[in-house]
């Protein structure tokens, strides 16, 4: 067996190809370019036999490098960094880190210790891509919860009718309709019960809307405390900046739901996540990007419900 560890960075990787023994056969830094992944490949073949196996040890589970050394047939384990961090530290004392030494160390480590590590998992393309949908839709959710937060702290301190009219829904078509036409306390209480009604439905609400203008214009005209014209002017960019910001993201996570169900639902195990009690479409493309549809991945019940 050849064992090689390959330091990834964004613009060059270092590779140490070593023998069963320990003893390290070449070292190289390599650009990440076709023509540093070519240098790579060239390094292993000058010291690989016929038939004989390659086993490589990298920090990250995917990509175009893991790709290339997939196809190339090797054996590839992704070695969680912080498992890397302590193998290193039972090889020296110094806590002195670099990249040519790490690239030894993820080599020493598949030599000795790959029984303890999984290799990357064989999932198909489309698992791989309901994997990478699922997690940019979670990550865009994520990241319209924060411009959400932001703007419930700003409103607190400026505008409290606004948080009375939309409470905790401050990502709807309401709240962002309505506050994007009245930014402050002043431009809300001068919304007339009409025009506030136009903002629902240019924002999409298509029913009890002569109701819901008249919730929220009451909420807006009374009586509340105020803070000092120009921190309320101030206040007022941020939140038309927030509520344009939201609306991006409400629209991009809708983009990104459609693209999500149409890979999932072309899978062949889709059907069968969907039929575990709980799970929808968006919950299960997650549980089965993230569970990839490699038969062999898990040792067991247990391991998987790990």
């Amino acid at each position: 067996m050849l064992f090689v560890g390959v330091d990834w960075a964004e613009d060059h990787h270092d590779v140490c190809v070593m023998d069963q023994d320990g003893a390290v056969l070449g070292k190289r830094r390599v650009p990440d370019s076709v023509a540093g992944i070519g240098e790579l490949h060239g390094l292993i073949a000058d010291h690989v036999h016929d038939d004989e196996a390659v086993v490589v040890g990298i920090e990250i589970d995917r990509g175009l490098v893991v790709w290339s050394l997939l196809e190339s047939g090797y054996e590839v384990y992704a070695i969680n960094p912080m498992a890397s961090a302590r193998y290193r530290d039972r090889h020296s004392t110094s806590g002195a880190k670099s990249d040519p030494g790490d690239a030894k160390v993820l080599a020493d480590l598949v030599r000795t210790d790959r029984h303890n590590h999984r290799p990357i998992a064989g999932d198909s393309d489309l698992a791989e891509g309901v994997k990478l949908l699922a997690r940019a839709h979670q990550n865009a959710i994520w990241g319209r919860q924060r411009q959400v937060n932001a703007l419930r702290s700003s409103l607190r301190e400026y505008y409290p009718g606004a948080l009375v009219a939309f409470g905790t829904e401050l990502a709807s078509t309401d709240a962002l309709a309505v506050l994007a036409i009245a930014p402050t306390p002043e431009l809300g209480r001068a919304l007339s019960r009409s025009k506030i009604a136009s903002a629902l439905r240019k924002g999409g609400r298509q029913r009890n809307i002569e109701r819901r203008a008249e919730e929220i214009q009451s909420a807006l005209r009374a009586e509340q405390l105020e803070a000092p014209e120009l921190i309320t002017r101030a206040h007022g960019v941020i939140t038309r900046s927030a509520t344009a910001l939201i609306s991006t993201f409400n629209t991009e996570i809708a983009e990104l739901e459609a693209a999500l169900s149409e890979h999932f639902e072309q899978h062949p195990d889709a059907k069968v996540v969907l039929s575990l009690p709980g799970l929808g479409t968006v919950l299960g493309a997650r549980v089965l990007g993230e569970f990839g549809d490699d038969r062999t991945r898990f040792s067991g019940p247990k391991s998987r419900k790990n």
